[in-house]
Parts: C-alpha cells; sequence; structure tokens
C-alpha cells in the first residue's frame, strides 16, 4: 500500500489530505473444485460408496443409468457368500440373463482385476461372456477372486463401506446362500468434491 499528500486550501484554512493507493488484486471468486460421480448404495447394514472406472466405459455409463432410473431399488443382495462375493440385482435365473437390454460386451482391463472391493458384472455362461449389465457383485475375500479374471468383468471398486460388505456377506441365509432376511438396496449417483475422493481412496487402499 502507498498513499501521497496533498496540501489544499479552503476558506483560508489549509488542509492535509492522504490519498491511499492500494497495490495488489482482487479474487473475483475462487475457482470451483472438480467433482466426481460415484456410486452409492444404502443398505440396513449402512452405506456402500463405490469409484466407476474410466477405462470400463460402457460398463460405468450402464450403472449411470440403472442407477438414475432407480433399477435396483426394488432389487436386494440375492446371493451372499462369505470370503467370495455380495451378489446383488437382477435374480440369478436364465431369465435374469436372457432379456437383450440387459446385456453388455465385456470391457476387460488387464488392470481390474478381482481384488478385494472389486465391483463386477455377473453374467452366465453364455460364449461372448456378456455381461448381465442388472446385476452387480462385490468381492468379499481379502485375497480377492482371480480365478475370474479375464472371466467377468470388473468396473469399479469400493473405496467405503467395505465393513458393510462383510456384515452382508455375514447375515443367515439358506441353502442357495440367499439372505433368509431380504438385504434391500437404495442405489444412486452422487457427486463429491475430487479432494473427498482422493482422501476416500487413499484411506480404503
Amino acid at each position: 500500500m502507498s498513499y501521497t499528500n496533498r496540501i489544499l486550501r479552503f476558506n483560508g484554512i489549509t488542509l492535509l489530505t492522504i490519498s491511499f493507493l492500494f497495490i495488489g488484486h482482487i479474487t473475483l471468486g475462487q475457482k470451483s473444485e472438480k467433482s466426481i460421480q460415484i456410486g452409492q448404495i444404502l443398505t440396513p447394514e449402512g452405506e456402500i460408496l463405490i469409484s466407476l472406472d474410466h477405462r470400463t466405459p460402457k460398463h460405468k455409463a450402464s450403472f449411470i443409468e440403472l442407477a438414475n432410473a432407480g433399477y435396483w431399488d426394488s432389487l436386494s443382495f440375492n446371493r451372499v457368500i462369505p470370503n467370495f462375493v455380495a451378489q446383488a440385482g437382477c435374480p440369478d435365473t436364465p431369465a435374469g440373463f436372457t432379456d437383450a437390454e440387459y446385456l453388455l460386451e465385456p470391457e476387460f482391463v488387464p488392470e481390474l482385476t478381482h481384488i478385494y472391493g472389486a465391483i463386477g458384472a455377473g453374467r452366465d455362461d453364455n460364449p461372448g461372456k456378456l455381461s448381465a449389465r442388472c446385476q452387480i457383485y462385490i468381492v468379499q475375500n481379502k485375497n480377492g477372486v482371480h480365478r475370474l479374471d479375464g472371466e467377468y468383468t470388473v468396473f469399479g471398486q469400493v473405496i467405503k463401506g467395505m465393513d458393510v460388505v462383510d456384515k452382508i456377506v455375514g447375515v443367515p441365509r439358506d441353502k442357495s446362500d440367499h439372505p433368509l432376511t431380504p438385504i434391500t438396496m437404495d442405489v444412486n449417483i452422487i457427486s463429491i468434491l475430487k479432494s473427498e475422493f482422493d482422501d476416500l481412496v487413499k484411506t480404503n487402499n
């Protein structure tokens, strides 16, 4: 900051005025921080947050489409197996895999493997390994399930809530691995700041 002095005369009275000159800059607004879209699965056991990988764009777009349409909100985790997966979505029956609207070409990425917390798309034994995009699963084995690599598409990763997944696979179930009490889902797409996303990824790695 600098200033200059002036002497003025007004009706015979000498006045000293001080004019201030501010040197610097004014910030008109902070640049907004980038936000990232992630998946949110609300269950009776708690919240699960998942990142959606840009390297599997068709599966990412499919998940966002179905979540925004509320597709999974009337469904549940229908197959839960400790040290394997928690599976949810359309029924694990032939009818659940034959509707062309819900079939998707596989997107195998060598770096995306079936590690603990990986999100994959279910399918039947079709020769093209087409995903049933209406069915998802979360790997719950802490050592991973790498025999599934290159067989089923992995398109995301849990970044918060694996404790919830651990609870889900531990609920009482019948001989077909269906939970005796339905574990409902409310699946959404939410936006969080990149800094929050980075913190979640760092904390859960």
